[in-house]
């Protein structure tokens, strides 16, 4: 015969491994947030409903979109679409452009590549001081702003041009949301091999 005692720790325990559950189930519903698919041009990104998008804010740009600041950070992150047909100058100088906008100093730097449903592509993840443009492109001129992260992607499209997708903004936000960028273009993080120059 189980004593009272025993038999309210066994209660016990049921409900907390219950709610236990219940907290991973709430959970993981979260995360698997709606997302909308999104044509630009060659491409077709599924991007969380939760992203705003919003009129490009130069001719420059295909596509932008405004990802909601997590709790602590002030400023909301923004990823820009652009394609110039062509390389761009190249992969690897637009790669050391991109690592040029973070001041050396306390600067990380990790390249990747690998092959997504539209094509190859090489991801930039850097972290820093990032030198944020401010004003129009042509006029050359940034604010430093420290904790921040660019999740940067070079996507090729074979036959037909290169992609570049940017997402810049408070670490806090941007670290918050690298799966769901991957997701969007169809990467995946564990087949990516160190870039090759």
């Amino acid at each position: 015969m189980i004593s009272p005692t025993t038999y309210r720790r066994v209660i016990y325990s049921v409900l907390a491994l219950s709610l236990a559950i219940y907290a991973c189930t709430v959970e993981a519903a979260d995360k698997a947030e709606k997302t909308n698919e999104v044509k630009i041009k060659d491409i077709t990104l599924k991007v969380p409903a939760s992203w705003k998008s919003a009129p490009p804010s130069n001719n420059l740009r295909l596509a932008q979109f405004e990802i909601p600041a997590v709790k602590g950070d002030k400023e909301p992150a923004e990823l820009v679409i652009s394609s110039f047909g062509g390389t761009g100058g190249g992969v690897s100088a637009n790669i050391t452009r991109w690592i040029g906008q973070f001041a050396s100093e306390g600067r990380k730097v990790k390249v990747t590549q690998g092959e997504s449903k539209d094509g190859k592509y090489v991801f930039a993840d850097l972290t820093g001081t990032y030198n944020k443009s401010i004003g129009p492109p042509f006029l050359r001129k940034t604010k430093a702003v420290p904790d921040s992260q660019m999740l940067g992607v070079i996507l090729a499209v074979e036959g037909k041009a290169y992609y570049f997708l940017k997402l810049t903004g408070p670490k806090k936000t941007v670290s918050s949301v690298v799966d769901e960028f991957r997701a969007s273009f169809g990467a995946n993080a564990k087949e990516e091999k160190p870039f090759e120059q």
